[in-house]
């Protein structure tokens, strides 16, 4: 039998070994581009599993193929899966919303944990500093100590003010505080 799907095997040993180097060199460049950055080290990982799992998905779809599958098989399941992914997805719009603002943000948000900001939103606008950058939301830490987490998405849709750069120091001594 081990005959019969020895090509196959080796086949898909240099699938996965190249998809092991596509993963480590883009696991390097993220982490490269997130400590450039001044990227929390929470966030780089967050993103290269992003990338491990969408790798993952990626080789078990190869590997489907190298061992026989046939589109139509794959048409059958993807139709099934997407069915129930359309009404899925529709429940969790946002959840799904802010991740990708995650990953946006992680490449391209200009202020980082520390910065005091401001966001301009007209019914509820909020100043605080960035303690944290998360997958779903930013928390911000207000002048009166309060924990406010925002979503990731309205972070990408407000406009926001750099008040002070790394403003996380003068906050904790306690010298912003009246």
């Amino acid at each position: 039998m081990l005959e019969s799907i020895q090509t196959e095997l080796i086949v898909s040993g240099f699938v996965l070994l190249f998809l092991v180097i596509v993963r480590l060199i883009v696991n390097t460049l993220i982490k490269k581009i997130g400590r450039k950055s001044g990227v929390n080290e929470a966030r780089i990982h967050l993103i290269c599993r992003y990338v491990t799992v969408t790798l993952f998905l990626i080789a078990i779809i190869i590997e489907s193929f190298i061992f026989g599958a046939e589109m139509k098989d794959w048409g059958v399941i993807f139709s099934s899966v997407f069915a129930v992914i359309g009404i899925g997805l529709f429940a969790i719009w946002s959840i799904l919303s802010n991740i990708t603002s995650g990953i946006i943000m992680f490449f391209s948000f200009p202020y980082k944990v520390g910065d005091k900001i401001k966001i301009h939103d007209k019914d509820f606008p909020i100043e605080g500093v960035i303690e944290d950058i998360r997958a779903f939301q930013l928390h911000l830490r207000l002048d009166n100590r309060d924990l406010v987490t925002y979503p990731n998405n309205l972070m990408l849709q407000k406009a926001v003010t750099l008040v002070e750069k790394d403003a996380i120091e003068d906050f904790e001594d306690g010298t912003d505080l009246i």
